[in-house]
Protein backbone atom coordinates (compact mmCIF):
# COMPACT_ATOMS: atom_id res chain seq x y z
CA UNK A 1 0.00 0.00 0.00
CA UNK A 2 1.05 3.76 -0.69
CA UNK A 3 -0.21 6.64 0.71
CA UNK A 4 1.82 9.24 -0.25
CA UNK A 5 0.03 11.53 -2.56
CA UNK A 6 0.08 11.72 -6.62
CA UNK A 7 0.63 14.93 -7.57
CA UNK A 8 -3.15 15.74 -8.70
CA UNK A 9 -4.18 15.11 -5.09
CA UNK A 10 -1.47 16.65 -3.86
CA UNK A 11 -2.48 20.20 -5.73
CA UNK A 12 -5.93 19.65 -4.68
CA UNK A 13 -5.16 18.70 -0.70
CA UNK A 14 -3.43 22.40 -1.15
CA UNK A 15 -5.91 24.33 -2.94
CA UNK A 16 -8.59 22.91 -0.95
CA UNK A 17 -6.75 23.80 2.45
CA UNK A 18 -5.94 27.43 1.36
CA UNK A 19 -9.88 27.67 0.53
CA UNK A 20 -10.64 26.56 3.84
CA UNK A 21 -7.98 28.66 5.46
CA UNK A 22 -9.87 31.80 3.89
CA UNK A 23 -13.45 31.41 2.92
CA UNK A 24 -14.78 28.75 5.76
CA UNK A 25 -12.80 29.18 9.17
CA UNK A 26 -13.39 32.74 8.75
CA UNK A 27 -16.82 32.38 8.24
CA UNK A 28 -17.98 29.88 11.64
CA UNK A 29 -19.14 32.57 13.22
CA UNK A 30 -21.31 33.93 10.13
CA UNK A 31 -22.63 30.88 9.36
CA UNK A 32 -23.99 30.03 13.18
CA UNK A 33 -25.34 33.71 13.37
CA UNK A 34 -26.88 33.11 9.89
CA UNK A 35 -28.61 29.65 11.34
CA UNK A 36 -29.84 31.59 14.23
CA UNK A 37 -31.19 34.65 12.36
CA UNK A 38 -33.16 32.50 10.09
CA UNK A 39 -35.00 30.88 12.98
CA UNK A 40 -33.82 27.56 12.28
CA UNK A 41 -35.36 25.54 15.26
CA UNK A 42 -37.46 22.34 15.03
CA UNK A 43 -40.61 23.94 15.58
CA UNK A 44 -39.96 25.91 12.22
CA UNK A 45 -38.16 23.42 9.98
CA UNK A 46 -40.87 23.84 7.06
CA UNK A 47 -38.91 26.90 6.66
CA UNK A 48 -35.82 25.69 6.20
CA UNK A 49 -33.90 27.13 3.15
CA UNK A 50 -30.66 27.83 1.78
CA UNK A 51 -27.67 29.36 4.36
CA UNK A 52 -26.62 32.51 2.46
CA UNK A 53 -22.86 31.74 2.83
CA UNK A 54 -22.81 28.58 1.92
CA UNK A 55 -24.49 29.84 -1.28
CA UNK A 56 -22.61 32.51 -1.55
CA UNK A 57 -19.17 30.21 -1.32
CA UNK A 58 -20.35 27.62 -3.82
CA UNK A 59 -19.29 29.67 -7.05
CA UNK A 60 -16.01 30.02 -5.36
CA UNK A 61 -15.48 26.41 -4.99
CA UNK A 62 -16.51 25.81 -8.72
CA UNK A 63 -14.40 28.70 -9.65
CA UNK A 64 -11.54 26.47 -7.68
CA UNK A 65 -12.39 23.58 -9.48
CA UNK A 66 -13.06 22.26 -5.74
CA UNK A 67 -16.75 20.68 -7.21
CA UNK A 68 -17.73 17.34 -7.10
CA UNK A 69 -14.49 15.69 -5.77
CA UNK A 70 -16.06 12.80 -4.65
CA UNK A 71 -17.27 10.97 -7.76
CA UNK A 72 -14.83 7.72 -8.55
CA UNK A 73 -14.68 6.48 -12.02
CA UNK A 74 -16.54 9.44 -13.71
CA UNK A 75 -16.24 12.34 -16.21
CA UNK A 76 -19.20 14.24 -14.14
CA UNK A 77 -17.28 14.69 -10.93
CA UNK A 78 -13.68 14.94 -9.03
CA UNK A 79 -12.70 11.16 -10.89
CA UNK A 80 -10.68 10.42 -8.00
CA UNK A 81 -10.26 6.85 -6.04
CA UNK A 82 -11.54 6.81 -2.29
CA UNK A 83 -7.76 6.73 -1.50
CA UNK A 84 -7.21 10.14 -3.70
CA UNK A 85 -10.38 11.50 -1.65
CA UNK A 86 -9.86 10.65 1.98
CA UNK A 87 -7.73 13.37 2.50
CA UNK A 88 -9.93 15.83 0.53
CA UNK A 89 -12.77 14.34 2.80
CA UNK A 90 -10.99 14.73 6.19
CA UNK A 91 -10.24 18.04 5.36
CA UNK A 92 -13.97 19.03 5.09
CA UNK A 93 -14.63 17.44 7.73
CA UNK A 94 -12.77 19.78 9.56
CA UNK A 95 -15.70 22.35 9.80
CA UNK A 96 -19.08 20.29 9.31
CA UNK A 97 -21.20 22.77 7.39
CA UNK A 98 -18.43 23.15 4.56
CA UNK A 99 -19.16 20.05 2.50
CA UNK A 100 -22.13 21.40 0.97
CA UNK A 101 -19.74 24.22 -0.24
CA UNK A 102 -18.32 21.57 -2.98
CA UNK A 103 -21.28 19.61 -3.15
CA UNK A 104 -19.56 16.99 -1.58
CA UNK A 105 -22.22 16.68 1.73
CA UNK A 106 -24.30 13.54 2.70
CA UNK A 107 -26.55 12.04 1.63
CA UNK A 108 -26.11 13.88 -1.66
CA UNK A 109 -22.90 12.10 -2.68
CA UNK A 110 -23.86 8.43 -1.83
CA UNK A 111 -27.47 9.47 -3.84
CA UNK A 112 -25.47 10.35 -6.71
CA UNK A 113 -23.40 7.48 -6.79
CA UNK A 114 -26.47 5.23 -6.85
CA UNK A 115 -27.64 6.73 -9.56
CA UNK A 116 -24.26 7.17 -12.02
CA UNK A 117 -23.97 3.31 -10.98
CA UNK A 118 -27.80 2.04 -11.01
CA UNK A 119 -29.91 4.64 -12.74
CA UNK A 120 -31.41 4.27 -16.37
CA UNK A 121 -30.21 7.50 -18.58
CA UNK A 122 -33.80 8.78 -18.03
CA UNK A 123 -33.33 9.06 -14.26
CA UNK A 124 -29.58 10.76 -13.99
CA UNK A 125 -31.10 13.55 -16.92
CA UNK A 126 -33.93 13.97 -14.53
CA UNK A 127 -32.11 13.85 -11.25
CA UNK A 128 -28.58 13.28 -11.10
CA UNK A 129 -27.79 16.43 -13.76
CA UNK A 130 -29.19 18.59 -11.07
CA UNK A 131 -27.70 17.48 -8.15
CA UNK A 132 -24.47 17.28 -9.62
CA UNK A 133 -25.07 20.96 -10.26
CA UNK A 134 -26.36 21.40 -6.97
CA UNK A 135 -29.33 22.89 -7.69
CA UNK A 136 -31.55 20.47 -5.88
CA UNK A 137 -30.60 18.47 -2.99
CA UNK A 138 -31.93 14.64 -1.82
CA UNK A 139 -32.44 12.15 0.80
CA UNK A 140 -32.47 8.16 1.48
CA UNK A 141 -35.46 6.68 2.91
CA UNK A 142 -34.44 4.04 4.89
CA UNK A 143 -35.21 3.43 8.52
CA UNK A 144 -38.84 3.00 10.06
CA UNK A 145 -39.51 3.43 13.25
CA UNK A 146 -41.84 -0.10 13.79
CA UNK A 147 -38.66 -2.63 13.32
CA UNK A 148 -35.12 -3.10 14.31
CA UNK A 149 -33.53 -1.50 10.90
CA UNK A 150 -30.15 -2.46 11.66
CA UNK A 151 -31.45 -5.43 9.77
CA UNK A 152 -32.59 -4.32 6.48
CA UNK A 153 -35.04 -7.61 6.04
CA UNK A 154 -36.99 -6.06 8.38
CA UNK A 155 -38.11 -3.20 6.44
CA UNK A 156 -42.06 -2.86 6.22
CA UNK A 157 -42.80 -0.30 3.68
CA UNK A 158 -44.45 -2.13 1.06
CA UNK A 159 -43.78 -0.97 -3.34
CA UNK A 160 -47.14 -2.73 -4.75
CA UNK A 161 -47.51 -2.83 -8.67
CA UNK A 162 -50.61 -1.82 -9.50
CA UNK A 163 -50.52 -1.47 -13.68
CA UNK A 164 -47.76 1.79 -14.91
CA UNK A 165 -47.27 2.41 -10.97
CA UNK A 166 -46.15 1.44 -7.74
CA UNK A 167 -48.15 1.81 -4.58
CA UNK A 168 -45.89 3.16 -1.66
CA UNK A 169 -47.37 2.60 2.03
CA UNK A 170 -45.36 2.89 5.20
CA UNK A 171 -43.44 4.24 7.98
CA UNK A 172 -40.08 5.90 7.45
CA UNK A 173 -38.02 8.04 10.26
CA UNK A 174 -34.34 9.13 10.30
CA UNK A 175 -34.69 10.29 6.58
CA UNK A 176 -31.83 12.66 6.99
CA UNK A 177 -31.42 15.52 4.41
CA UNK A 178 -35.30 16.25 4.07
CA UNK A 179 -35.96 19.36 6.19
CA UNK A 180 -34.13 21.38 3.27
CA UNK A 181 -36.81 22.63 0.85
CA UNK A 182 -34.57 21.97 -1.89
CA UNK A 183 -34.82 18.51 -1.14
CA UNK A 184 -36.38 17.34 -4.29
CA UNK A 185 -35.71 13.71 -4.32
CA UNK A 186 -36.32 11.02 -1.70
CA UNK A 187 -34.84 7.37 -2.55
CA UNK A 188 -37.03 5.13 -0.82
CA UNK A 189 -36.02 1.30 -0.06
CA UNK A 190 -39.31 -1.42 0.51
CA UNK A 191 -40.57 -4.95 -0.39
CA UNK A 192 -41.72 -5.38 -3.56
CA UNK A 193 -42.21 -9.07 -2.85
CA UNK A 194 -42.88 -9.64 0.96
CA UNK A 195 -43.15 -13.41 0.95
CA UNK A 196 -40.52 -14.09 -1.34
CA UNK A 197 -38.35 -16.88 -0.56
CA UNK A 198 -35.00 -15.17 -0.28
CA UNK A 199 -35.03 -12.66 1.85
CA UNK A 200 -32.41 -10.16 0.72
CA UNK A 201 -33.92 -10.19 -3.09
CA UNK A 202 -37.65 -9.08 -0.99
CA UNK A 203 -36.57 -4.92 -1.46
CA UNK A 204 -36.30 -2.46 -3.80
CA UNK A 205 -35.23 1.34 -4.22
CA UNK A 206 -37.61 3.57 -6.39
CA UNK A 207 -37.31 7.72 -6.75
CA UNK A 208 -39.79 9.34 -5.04
CA UNK A 209 -40.45 13.34 -6.07
CA UNK A 210 -41.43 15.02 -2.49
CA UNK A 211 -44.19 16.96 -4.26
CA UNK A 212 -45.82 13.37 -4.92
CA UNK A 213 -49.47 13.02 -2.96
CA UNK A 214 -49.19 11.06 0.24
CA UNK A 215 -45.72 11.92 1.13
CA UNK A 216 -46.04 13.81 4.09
CA UNK A 217 -43.42 14.82 6.44
CA UNK A 218 -44.45 14.86 10.06
CA UNK A 219 -41.48 16.57 11.92
CA UNK A 220 -37.77 16.56 11.99
CA UNK A 221 -36.18 15.02 14.53
CA UNK A 222 -33.59 16.36 17.01
CA UNK A 223 -30.41 14.76 17.74
CA UNK A 224 -29.26 15.39 21.35
CA UNK A 225 -31.18 18.54 20.86
CA UNK A 226 -29.02 20.05 17.63
CA UNK A 227 -31.56 20.15 14.51
CA UNK A 228 -29.40 19.67 12.11
CA UNK A 229 -31.04 22.58 10.05
CA UNK A 230 -31.38 23.12 7.52
CA UNK A 231 -30.68 19.30 6.97
CA UNK A 232 -32.85 18.12 8.94
CA UNK A 233 -34.02 14.22 10.18
CA UNK A 234 -37.47 13.23 9.33
CA UNK A 235 -40.19 11.28 9.73
CA UNK A 236 -41.96 10.71 6.76
CA UNK A 237 -45.55 8.77 5.87
CA UNK A 238 -46.06 7.58 2.56
CA UNK A 239 -49.55 7.07 2.00
CA UNK A 240 -50.73 5.35 -1.03
CA UNK A 241 -47.84 7.28 -2.50
CA UNK A 242 -48.33 6.83 -6.41
CA UNK A 243 -44.94 6.96 -8.79
CA UNK A 244 -44.65 5.13 -12.46
CA UNK A 245 -43.02 1.87 -13.09
CA UNK A 246 -39.86 4.26 -14.50
CA UNK A 247 -39.27 5.24 -11.07
CA UNK A 248 -38.11 1.52 -9.69
CA UNK A 249 -33.72 2.00 -9.41
CA UNK A 250 -32.17 -1.50 -11.24
CA UNK A 251 -35.16 -3.58 -11.07
CA UNK A 252 -37.58 -5.38 -8.33
CA UNK A 253 -35.56 -7.04 -5.65
CA UNK A 254 -32.04 -5.24 -6.06
CA UNK A 255 -32.48 -3.11 -3.21
CA UNK A 256 -29.87 -5.17 -0.87
CA UNK A 257 -27.12 -4.76 -4.09
CA UNK A 258 -27.95 -1.45 -4.67
CA UNK A 259 -27.45 -0.77 -0.86
CA UNK A 260 -24.31 -2.14 -0.14
CA UNK A 261 -22.91 -0.25 -2.97
CA UNK A 262 -24.41 2.92 -2.27
CA UNK A 263 -23.68 2.02 2.23
CA UNK A 264 -19.46 1.26 1.47
CA UNK A 265 -18.30 4.72 0.49
CA UNK A 266 -20.93 6.69 2.63
CA UNK A 267 -19.73 4.55 5.35
CA UNK A 268 -15.83 5.76 4.63
CA UNK A 269 -16.99 8.95 4.01
CA UNK A 270 -18.52 9.33 7.40
CA UNK A 271 -14.96 7.73 8.83
CA UNK A 272 -13.34 10.79 6.65
CA UNK A 273 -15.00 13.57 8.32
CA UNK A 274 -14.74 12.31 11.95
CA UNK A 275 -11.23 12.32 11.58
CA UNK A 276 -11.18 15.67 10.66
CA UNK A 277 -13.55 16.36 13.76
CA UNK A 278 -11.31 14.82 15.54
CA UNK A 279 -8.37 16.82 14.50
CA UNK A 280 -9.84 19.53 15.51
CA UNK A 281 -10.96 18.60 19.06
CA UNK A 282 -7.32 17.58 19.55
CA UNK A 283 -6.38 21.43 18.25
CA UNK A 284 -8.35 22.88 20.84
CA UNK A 285 -7.46 20.45 23.48
CA UNK A 286 -3.98 21.66 22.80
CA UNK A 287 -4.79 25.22 22.87
CA UNK A 288 -6.75 25.26 25.89
CA UNK A 289 -4.30 23.39 27.99
CA UNK A 290 -1.34 25.77 27.12
CA UNK A 291 -3.90 28.59 28.26
CA UNK A 292 -6.04 27.37 31.64
CA UNK A 293 -3.94 27.40 34.47
CA UNK A 294 -5.39 25.05 37.36
CA UNK A 295 -4.42 25.11 41.04
CA UNK A 296 -0.78 27.40 39.88
CA UNK A 297 -0.23 24.91 36.72
CA UNK A 298 -1.02 24.26 33.41
CA UNK A 299 -3.06 22.23 32.14
CA UNK A 300 -0.46 21.02 29.95
CA UNK A 301 1.80 20.56 32.70
CA UNK A 302 -0.61 17.81 34.37
CA UNK A 303 0.39 14.51 33.76
CA UNK A 304 -3.22 13.17 32.63
CA UNK A 305 -3.95 15.90 29.97
CA UNK A 306 -0.35 15.13 28.56
CA UNK A 307 -1.88 11.45 28.29
CA UNK A 308 -4.85 12.53 26.88
CA UNK A 309 -3.11 14.45 23.93
CA UNK A 310 -0.49 12.20 22.99
CA UNK A 311 -3.26 8.74 23.56
CA UNK A 312 -5.40 11.42 21.18
CA UNK A 313 -2.71 11.83 18.71
CA UNK A 314 -2.15 8.16 18.24
CA UNK A 315 -5.65 7.22 17.97
CA UNK A 316 -5.96 9.73 15.45
CA UNK A 317 -3.37 8.49 13.27
CA UNK A 318 -4.35 4.71 13.47
CA UNK A 319 -7.73 5.48 12.88
CA UNK A 320 -6.67 7.19 9.54
CA UNK A 321 -4.17 4.62 8.73
CA UNK A 322 -7.15 2.15 8.88
CA UNK A 323 -9.51 4.43 6.64
CA UNK A 324 -6.84 4.81 4.30
CA UNK A 325 -6.29 0.71 4.00
CA UNK A 326 -10.16 0.36 3.33
CA UNK A 327 -10.16 2.92 0.81
CA UNK A 328 -7.61 1.23 -0.77
CA UNK A 329 -8.90 -2.27 -0.36
CA UNK A 330 -12.18 -0.61 -1.99
CA UNK A 331 -10.44 1.08 -5.18
CA UNK A 332 -8.73 -2.74 -5.59
CA UNK A 333 -11.19 -5.07 -5.08
CA UNK A 334 -14.46 -3.58 -4.98
CA UNK A 335 -17.14 -2.48 -2.04
CA UNK A 336 -17.70 -6.53 -1.09
CA UNK A 337 -14.21 -7.77 -1.13
CA UNK A 338 -13.31 -4.73 1.25
CA UNK A 339 -16.57 -4.88 3.84
CA UNK A 340 -14.59 -6.41 6.58
CA UNK A 341 -12.03 -3.30 6.28
CA UNK A 342 -14.99 -0.93 5.48
CA UNK A 343 -16.74 -2.52 8.82
CA UNK A 344 -13.59 -2.57 10.85
CA UNK A 345 -13.37 2.19 10.15
CA UNK A 346 -16.93 2.35 10.39
CA UNK A 347 -16.59 1.01 14.03
CA UNK A 348 -13.20 2.87 14.85
CA UNK A 349 -13.37 5.80 13.53
CA UNK A 350 -16.52 7.18 15.19
CA UNK A 351 -15.26 6.03 18.49
CA UNK A 352 -12.17 7.27 18.62
CA UNK A 353 -13.36 11.11 17.40
CA UNK A 354 -16.07 10.27 20.39
CA UNK A 355 -13.45 9.59 23.14
CA UNK A 356 -11.04 12.51 21.45
CA UNK A 357 -13.83 15.15 21.50
CA UNK A 358 -14.57 13.92 25.43
CA UNK A 359 -11.35 14.71 26.30
CA UNK A 360 -11.26 17.92 24.49
CA UNK A 361 -14.36 18.91 26.43
CA UNK A 362 -12.92 18.04 30.09
CA UNK A 363 -9.89 19.82 29.31
CA UNK A 364 -12.79 23.03 28.19
CA UNK A 365 -14.67 22.48 31.76
CA UNK A 366 -17.70 24.13 31.84
CA UNK A 367 -17.23 25.75 28.37
CA UNK A 368 -16.60 22.44 26.50
CA UNK A 369 -20.53 21.39 27.11
CA UNK A 370 -21.54 24.72 25.44
CA UNK A 371 -22.00 26.08 22.23
CA UNK A 372 -19.38 28.40 22.06
CA UNK A 373 -16.50 25.86 21.04
CA UNK A 374 -18.03 23.55 18.63
CA UNK A 375 -17.55 20.60 20.76
CA UNK A 376 -20.72 19.51 22.30
CA UNK A 377 -22.07 19.52 18.25
CA UNK A 378 -19.03 17.77 17.23
CA UNK A 379 -19.64 15.54 20.05
CA UNK A 380 -23.16 14.43 18.98
CA UNK A 381 -22.02 14.20 15.68
CA UNK A 382 -19.59 11.71 16.31
CA UNK A 383 -22.10 9.91 18.70
CA UNK A 384 -24.62 9.33 16.29
CA UNK A 385 -22.19 8.41 13.65
CA UNK A 386 -22.18 5.00 15.35
CA UNK A 387 -25.48 4.42 14.33
CA UNK A 388 -25.73 6.06 11.10
CA UNK A 389 -25.10 3.45 8.07
CA UNK A 390 -25.33 0.74 10.65
CA UNK A 391 -24.54 0.68 14.20
CA UNK A 392 -21.33 -0.61 15.87
CA UNK A 393 -22.75 -4.28 17.09
CA UNK A 394 -23.60 -5.18 12.91
CA UNK A 395 -20.49 -4.60 11.92
CA UNK A 396 -18.72 -6.15 14.50
CA UNK A 397 -20.62 -9.28 14.06
CA UNK A 398 -19.69 -9.05 10.34
CA UNK A 399 -16.08 -8.16 11.17
CA UNK A 400 -16.29 -11.45 13.76
CA UNK A 401 -18.15 -13.88 10.80
CA UNK A 402 -15.37 -13.14 8.48
CA UNK A 403 -12.72 -13.55 10.62
CA UNK A 404 -13.74 -16.59 11.90
CA UNK A 405 -14.37 -18.21 8.52
CA UNK A 406 -10.81 -18.43 8.17
CA UNK A 407 -10.89 -21.38 10.73
CA UNK A 408 -14.32 -22.48 10.01
CA UNK A 409 -16.10 -24.05 7.33
CA UNK A 410 -19.18 -21.23 8.20
CA UNK A 411 -20.90 -20.12 5.08
CA UNK A 412 -20.40 -15.93 5.18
Amino acid sequence: MDFDLSPKVADLKARLTAFMEEHVYPNEPTYQKQLQDMGYGIEHWENWGAVPIIEELKPKAREAGLWNLFLPESNKGGGMTNLEYAPLCEIMGRAPWSAEIFNCNAPDTGNMETLERYGTEAQKKEWLEPLLKGEIRSCFSMTEPDVASSDARNISLTLTRDGDEYVIDGHKWWTSGSGDDRCKLFIVMGKTDPEGEDPYRQQSMILVPRDTPGLTIKRMIPVFGFSDAPHGHGEIIYDNVRVPVSNMLLGEGRGFEIAQGRLGPGRIHHCMRMIGQAEVALEKMCRRALQRKPFGKLLSDQGVTRQRIADSRAMIDQARLLTLMAADKMDKVGNKEARKEIGMIKVVAPNMAAQVIDWAIQAHGAAGVSSDFGLSYAYARARAIRLADGPDEVHQNQIARLELKQYTNEKV
